[in-house]
């Protein structure tokens, strides 16, 4: 496909020019409240290096919009520096796990920059490891992962549950689109909703096996604005596509505005000025629709909100709308109505956008 000819080029142009890091440098981790399944919270996030996401790194060039592999090695690292890590990550906040778990769920989250159960990116011997320094923490109650759908076994799982016991376990997917044509030839996803529904049954047949007690859950992550998608165009597809998730079982669905990641199509066409991202008022439509139509939990991410690469208004409201949205994650709530001036200009663009478009159907996007 053109689109995955030229996202290549971009991709390996850029990490041509990628200045690498030793993985000492990319381990992180933070901890924050967070809504659990089993109510309000806390969770830690820790980013475990890897060598990078093996779609990413494939002839494909990945999805048009990430470029999480700047956070890797792009290297094969030793196992017992990832596990060293993942621990260092642990031990700065286990105090306060200790502490919070005593009134409050604790999850832990963990970020590879690609999919925790592909072998090909954290290996069998890792993934043990940090799901057994896990299952010795008995304040954790949750544990989340992302993942490709291609990667979802049922063997996987279940022997996952043998070692965290009877904590929940999370995958989370980047479904981003039910549109066909939008998730293969604008943001080059590589799996058809076949596979992402595949994945989905998988988890729900494992949680619904009354032969066992485990506790499996998927998430779908739902990416709002692809490249050459008008903002009113973002905001149906994305909140359609959060009412598909949920009519094929996923648990949760999480909304993931464009931000402009270096070295990707999308920052090729933000810098052409063919392409910005969504308005932080596109973001406050979705997650309301989604809050008053979906029975299962909805979440707005708010990274990049008010920078000049991510979801913007204007300076008088980005700052006051995204803690509104943060605080409306924890409380599933609605977000109350709120005056800007920079509102009207907003809904000229999505009253306006589609009224000169072409009725001739796409068949393919000419992107070189």
């Amino acid at each position: 496909m053109e689109i995955q000819k030229l996202n290549k080029e971009i991709r390996d142009n850029y990490l041509e020019r990628m200045k690498t890091r030793p993985p000492e440098r990319l381990s992180t981790s933070w901890y924050q409240d967070d809504l659990l399944y089993r109510g309000s919270g806390k969770s830690l996030f820790v980013i475990v290096p890897t060598p990078g996401c093996s779609w990413a790194l494939g002839d494909s060039g990945g999805c048009t919009m990430c470029s999480y592999i700047s956070d890797c090695t792009l290297e094969p690292i030793d196992d017992e520096l990832i596990i060293q890590l993942f621990k260092k990550e642990l031990d700065r906040h286990i105090d306060d796990i200790k502490a919070d778990g005593k009134t409050m769920p604790i999850a832990i989250k963990i970020f590879v920059s690609g999919s925790f159960l592909n072998l090909q990116e954290i290996s069998k011997e890792v993934r043990y490891e940090i799901l057994e320094t896990i299952s010795k923490i008995d304040e954790i109650k949750e544990v989340i992962v992302e993942s490709r759908p291609e990667y979802v076994k049922k063997e996987n799982i279940e022997e996952i549950f043998s070692i965290i016991g009877d904590r929940l376990f999370e995958v989370s997917i980047g479904l981003e689109s039910q549109n066909d044509f939008i998730r293969e030839e604008k943001i080059n996803k590589g799996f058809s909703k076949e596979d992402f529904e595949k994945a989905v049954n998988i988890i729900a047949k494992i949680d619904n096996d009354e032969d066992n007690n485990y506790k499996a859950k998927s998430k779908a992550y739902i990416f709002i604005k692809p490249i050459l998608t008008s903002e009113k165009e973002a905001i149906d597809e994305a909140i359609q596509t959060s009412y598909y998730a949920e009519s094929v079982g996923v648990s949760r669905v999480s909304f993931c505005p464009a931000t402009i990641h270096k070295g990707t199509i999308i920052e090729r066409f933000w810098r052409k000025g063919s392409y910005q991202p969504p308005w932080i008022w596109s973001v406050i439509k979705i997650i309301n629709e989604a809050r008053k139509n979906l029975n299962i939990p909805s979440f707005m991410d708010t990274s990049g909100f008010g920078s000049r690469r991510g979801p913007y208004n204007c300076k008088k409201c980005n700052k006051d709308l995204k803690h509104a949205i943060i605080d409306s994650n924890i409380k599933q709530s609605i977000i109350d109505d709120y005056e800007c001036q920079c509102k009207n200009e907003w809904l000229a663009e999505i009253n306006s956008k589609n009224f000169n478009k072409s009725k001739t159907k796409i068949k393919h996007l000419p992107l070189i």
